[in-house]
Formats: structure tokens, sequence, C-alpha cells
């Protein structure tokens, strides 16, 4: 059996393929970024899976495509995690733009795009992979991103920037404290998670006029900063991967429309195409 895993920071989505590249079973665990969650934890959560537990010593091979790969010391981290976990296993780990690389791949070269918790870009030729610029993470980075929204949204909140209607709602749905969200945020791990759980907010009014002009800045920001830098952004289609991009694809079409560039498909979950890419070129 082969495991095929798409990690980011929120969640991680697991397809076990058979013997035959038949898909055997689809579940999910929590997401397994080394820049925010303590490694003691990541073989626990693994094993709190009762399917995966099943089905462990029966793999061979683990794919693993995950957020805060891209550092050779994290790629290490997850590796030694999960042999522990599945101890008969060929582990591979790679970043998560290489999924979406995979999964965005249509037969010709494009600029692949990741907006979900985090935010990252690449350029893909159908071989090789070429990253212009660093993942900078949720503290100066990741424009565009769910944290970046959630941040925010919360910002505005305590400085009281928000529309009297929004501030209210907001207010009386989550009743947040600066004591707890600075708890959150620097004395508890995945921070970044925890600042993209507020985008259920903003995504539930998305049509608010003010939420329209404050994502249309951030997506503006995520181009300016991910997208324009590369060379190929005129003519490549620009493909994105994530649930950000899913909610927010009109505001992103718009963007992009501004800066006169083409935005191909929205793919909010690469799992599924990911899996259908190493069924056509890698097993």
């Amino acid at each position: 059996m082969v495991a095929i895993v798409d990690s980011g920071s929120t969640k991680s989505d697991w397809v076990i393929l058979d013997d035959f590249k038949k898909v055997f079973l689809k579940t999910e665990t929590i997401g397994f970024n080394p820049n925010f969650i303590n490694r003691e934890l990541i073989a626990p959560e693994i094993q709190k899976n009762s399917n995966l537990m099943l089905v462990k010593n029966s793999i061979t091979k683990v794919f693993f495509y995950g957020s805060g790969c891209g550092v050779k010391k994290n790629c290490e981290t997850i590796q030694e995690e999960l042999i522990k976990v599945f101890s008969k296993a060929e582990i591979i780990v790679k970043e998560d733009l290489m999924a979406a690389a995979y999964a965005a791949y249509s037969g010709k070269p494009a600029i692949v795009c990741i907006l979900g918790t985090g935010s990252n870009s690449c350029y893909f030729d159908g071989e090789n992979l070429k990253i212009e610029l660093p993942s900078l993470g949720f503290l100066i980075g990741d424009e565009g991103s769910g944290s970046a929204i959630g941040k925010q949204l919360v910002r505005r909140y305590f400085m009281k920037k928000l529309p009297s209607d929004l501030h209210a709602e907001f207010e009386a749905e989550y009743k947040l404290t600066v004591e707890d969200t600075l708890k959150n945020m620097y004395h508890k791990p995945r921070p970044n998670a925890y600042l993209a759980d507020f985008t259920k907010f903003v995504i539930e009014r998305k049509d608010h006029p003010y939420f329209k002009d404050m994502v249309f800045e951030e997506m503006k920001s995520f181009f300016e900063y991910q997208v324009l830098p590369y060379h190929e952004a005129k003519d490549a289609e620009i493909n994105f991967i994530g649930s950000i991009a899913y909610y927010y694809e009109n505001i992103l079409r718009s963007v992009a429309t501004e800066f006169n560039l083409n935005v191909g498909h929205v793919v909010q979950k690469p799992i599924e195409s990911l899996v259908d890419y190493h069924i056509k070129y890698i097993l």
C-alpha cells in the first residue's frame, strides 16, 4: 500500500492506495507544519486515527507533502516522526508547493499558488519547480492567506476599525479578549492556524462591502509579492490551490484582471488531483 499525504498547517488529507493503485482509504489528521507543531506531537496525533493504525504495517511507501517542508531540517524531522508510525515504509517528504504543482498540472507550464492557512508560489514546467521567492511565514509573509486575513480581522477588531455592525457581530460570536488572543498567538502551538480560523467569520460575510475591500487589498498584496516577481507571470496561466483561493475566487480574478494576468483553474482541495498525478506519473 502507498500513502499520499497533503499536509497544511491546519489539517492533513491522507489517501491510501492498494496494490492495484485503487483508493483504499481516505482520512484526515491535523496539519503537521514543523515550524509550528512540537515534533513530539506528530506521531501521537497520527496514532489517534484508528483507520491509519489498521493499515500502518501494510504501507510500504509514504509520499508526504507538507507546509514548512521547504527546509531540509524540517523534512528530516517529518521523516523521523513518520517512521515511528510507518516502520515498514519508505518515507518521502517534499514541500507543499510540489504537491500544488503536481495537482495543478494540466500538461502545460504554469505559475502555481497556494492560498490556504499560509501562502506561497512557484513556477512548474512539468518537470522542474522554480521558486523565485522565500516563504516567510505568517509573521512577515503569507500574504493573502487565511492567517493574514484572520490577522487583519483581529487587529481591526481590537483597534476599533471595523464598522459598527461587524464589530458587534464579531464581539457577540467570539467574546475575544486581548489576553486570550496573545496567549494563543505566543504561547500555544500552531498560532497561524489559530489566526486562520477567524477567516470563517469573513467568509460568512464575504459580500459585505468592508470585507470585499479588505480581502481585495490582501489579494493585491499577494500578487505583488508572490506572483509579479515571476517574469513568466505575464504569459503563463496562474493556477491556485487552497480553501482561501476557492472561497475568494471572484476577488482573485478581479485582482488578476487589474494586473492584466490570467488566472486558470482554482482547486479547493488538491488531494484528488495529487493522487491522480501519482498514479499517472510516479507509481
